[in-house]
């Protein structure tokens, strides 16, 4: 019980922030419609209740399934078993994820159907599988992240050169779409189990970072690559009416539970049938831990339910209220000051965020601390949104400005930090990006573009997520950069003591 009490304070700490603006923003310069902050504030106590109650499942559930599969994999001494299992969990979970639903969903009908959304969801599946698989025989062979990431990163800078504006943005947003609520904590569970069993303890505490990072480059490949097939230009079209209207707020939450209930159970079912199948042939667990395994797995789904039931119903449409009525007023400085906070805010809410700093405390032994991750993550997502919204007030800046020296300066400083921080300055980029930036966020950034005449809706709002999965890489090998430099001064003054010390006996 005190495990989820804890847990329950955490996601209260984490979700009272980006309340406390809405409702900061309410009594001063944007008052809200009733229903819509009413709808609001349901929205957010679902969000702290499924918040709850999914990470506690993630713990009793997903994480010792994933670690599990990666131990038995490895154990296996046969690559043809570990890439045929890789491929196939790699494809089905990204294919299952909610956020790449949502995300293809939202491209085929901005589209028209020129980018088919089962398409994506299918090409941006088969670049994740391939992506993963890779990234897990990279652990067991011994070679370094940055060298994979050089190479993965090189690759996609050559194809960008020859991809439309459209296709770069949905490229770069279909990584952060796919790095969600149930493929991050699953990927990470499976990058431990077999960096676990590495012999170099050391390479072992590094290599359980990184896979996230290197499957969502699977994403940015897979649409650039079926952009040049596509040969579109500009994707044209228009983003639906916002769903904001006094209609019974019970009504509108009760409309949105079956899709949701029913695309959390295809998200969950992937992992749940090769549980089984491990169960049966591999695992042999006793009925006690079969028992708190499918509790876990249970209480992740429902948990899943409430959060996002609570992000479509209560965040969305106020978040592109928000937008809107801020980009109204005479003076745009609100406007960039709120864009700011709600970056610095929005990305504590999220679920992969909060399982992702944990690991890292846990993984490194509490050498590096969750808070101060924490802060450098909510630094670099209030930044992003920041500069997205900067983007849309200046015409001029283009995605790929900030996206191509980002991504390049990203891959280029990992060659100065250490591969820990490589892997999980990588893994921050698509963990930053997910369920709570997508709808509340993205629908913010949407709210400021339909309101600015030089502003196009589709490609800006679009955008906005590639930078939010750029600037955590950033920030997180900057704080590498501090660890690296507080390691070596301690180490030069030791042994400056050291002498002294000689010196003095001598």
């Amino acid at each position: 019980m005190s495990e989820i009490t804890a847990k329950f304070k955490e996601v209260l700490i984490s979700v009272i922030p980006i309340t406390a603006i809405v409702l900061i923003l309410h009594f001063t310069v944007t008052p809200l419609e009733t229903d819509q902050l009413l709808a609001f504030l349901i929205g957010s106590v679902l969000v702290v209740l499924g918040l709850t109650v999914f990470l506690f499942g993630i713990d009793q559930g997903l994480e010792p399934v994933g670690q599990g599969i990666g131990n038995t994999i490895t154990r296996s001494n046969s690559y043809a078993v570990l890439i045929t299992v890789c491929l196939v969990l790699g494809f089905f979970i990204s294919f299952a994820e909610p956020d790449l639903r949502i995300l293809a969903n939202q491209v085929d009908s901005v589209t028209s159907g020129q980018f088919d959304g089962l398409l994506m969801v299918v090409v941006v599946s088969i670049g994740i599988g391939a992506m993963m698989t890779l990234g897990l025989v990279r652990i067991l062979r011994g070679v370094r992240l940055k060298y994979a990431f050089t190479i993965a990163y090189g690759l996609i800078f050559i194809l960008s050169l020859f991809s439309s504006s459209d296709i770069l943005a949905i490229s770069f947003d279909a990584s952060g779409a796919t790095t969600g609520a149930i493929t991050v904590p699953f990927v990470l569970a499976l990058a431990a189990g077999v960096s676990s069993i590495k012999k170099d303890s050391k390479m072992g505490e590094a290599d359980s970072f990184g896979l996230v990072g290197i499957a969502s480059t699977g994403a940015i490949l897979g649409v650039l690559i079926t952009g040049l097939f596509l040969r579109v230009d500009k994707l044209n079209g228009a983003l639906p009416e916002a769903e904001i209207s006094a209609s019974n707020l019970f009504e509108v939450y009760i409309s949105k539970l079956p899709d949701i209930a029913w695309d959390s159970f295809i998200s969950l079912l992937p992992i749940i049938i090769v549980y089984i199948l491990f169960e049966i042939f591999f695992f042999k667990h006793r009925k006690n831990r079969i028992i708190d395994i499918s509790r876990g797995i249970v209480l992740t789904y429902v948990g899943l339910v409430i959060f996002l039931l609570g992000v479509n119903g209560g965040f969305m449409d106020l978040g592109a209220q928000l937008g809107l009525r801020l980009a109204s007023l005479d003076s745009k400085v609100p406007l960039l000051i709120v864009a700011l906070l709600l970056g610095l805010s929005t990305v504590l809410a999220e679920p992969a965020v909060i399982v992702l700093t944990h690991q890292v405390e846990d993984v490194t032994g509490g050498y590096v601390k969750r808070p101060l991750v924490l802060i450098f993550l909510c630094v670099a997502v209030g930044m992003s949104i920041l500069m997205s919204a900067i983007r849309i007030l200046v015409p001029d800046i283009q995605l790929w400005m900030y996206v191509l020296p980002g991504f390049g300066l990203s891959v280029l400083l990992s060659f100065f930090v250490p591969d820990l921080f490589v892997g999980m300055a990588f893994d921050a980029g698509g963990v930053a990006s997910g369920p709570v930036t997508a709808t509340f966020s993205l629908a913010f950034v949407q709210g400021i573009a339909a309101h600015v005449p030089t502003a196009d809706v589709v490609t800006d709002g679009f955008g906005m997520i590639a930078i939010v999965a750029m600037m955590p890489i950033l920030a997180l090998e900057l704080l590498g950069a501090l660890y690296q430099a507080k390691l070596r001064k301690a180490s030069t003054s030791a042994i400056l003591k050291e002498k002294s010390i000689g010196g003095n006996h001598g």
